[in-house]
């Protein structure tokens, strides 16, 4: 029972949603919220925090409230998908932990759109076939530092309008010409 409520507090760190109107003051951080606040279904899970409730930053405070809620609206599915996310996170070192941290920062810090357009390009990657996955992965992996610095470059550069020409022509081609334009001088086994 106690895997799971670890399970709430790394979603609830690595919460998206920003706190309501209601949880924030007028022009600051959020108030600090009070047990007596909490419902009892949040109550319930965040029972573990009980005691220390009160010396809790507020904004914590805040963040797990809302990672309650979430966990209590989940099916029993998405509350496995959640452990075994958990689960993968415990076992990352702490300098892997760091860097998500530092690219979820980075994420929060971009505007509406880009942050759309980087979730719509994820939800197109998890939904391609795992080979064509595993695919890109290995193509990645097996770029030098300097290939993959050109293909952020080139990629930043581009306007939204030429992204999405070139995603368009991808998913036009057939897979066996889909391989990446970078490293042209570079043989490496493709």
């Amino acid at each position: 029972m106690k895997s799971w409520i670890w399970v709430l507090v790394a979603a609830s760190l690595l919460a998206v949603a920003p706190p309501t109107t209601a949880q924030q003051t007028q022009n600051g951080p959020p108030a600090p919220l009070a047990w007596e606040q909490l419902s009892s279904g949040q109550q319930q899970v965040l029972e573990r925090f009980r005691e220390e409730w009160n010396t809790l930053p507020p904004g914590r405070q805040q963040a797990l409230s809302r990672g309650a809620e979430r966990w209590r609206s989940m099916s029993p599915e998405q509350r496995e998908m959640a452990r075994q996310r958990f689960d993968r996170w415990q076992s990352l070192s702490e300098e892997d932990r760091h860097r998500i941290r530092e690219r979820y920062e980075r994420f929060r810090d971009l505007p509406p759109d880009e942050q759309q357009r980087l979730r719509e390009n994820f939800r197109r990657f998890r939904d391609m076939p795992p080979e064509r996955r595993e695919e890109l992965r290995r193509r990645w992996h097996d770029m030098s530092p300097e290939e993959r610095q050109r293909m952020r470059d080139r990629w930043q550069d581009m306007s939204p309008e030429q992204r999405e020409r070139m995603r368009e022509r991808r998913e036009q081609m057939n897979p066996q010409h889909q391989q990446p334009r970078y490293g042209r001088g570079t043989q490496r086994g493709h």
